[in-house]
């Protein structure tokens, strides 16, 4: 049986349970994007994160980019610009 996470959410939401593996995957390769960029759009670090897991993921990216980049924020480990339109995000 593959081990699970369960997701945080920034508004206190309830969460989403998802493989440990995809969660590491995408973890690891938005904050590679956001090392390299410091500031980048949501869209935008969606299709680096694309591209940084090409071949090697299966699932939508998109979506898990969402699920996670929202735990990471309600860890604190990224933070979303205030007022900014389109939405950027940068490390904490």
């Amino acid at each position: 049986m593959r081990e699970k996470i369960r997701t945080l959410h920034p508004e206190k939401k309830q969460g989403v349970n998802i493989s440990k593996d995809k969660y590491d995957i995408i973890r690891s390769a938005i904050l590679c994007v956001l090392q390299e960029q410091k500031e980048i759009s949501f869209m935008k670090l969606a299709r680096a994160v694309e591209k940084e897991v090409k071949g090697n993921f299966d699932g939508s990216v998109t979506w898990y980019v969402t699920t996670v980049k929202l735990d990471l924020e309600a860890r604190g480990e990224i933070k979303r610009v205030q007022h900014s339109r389109p939405q950027l995000v940068r490390l904490a």
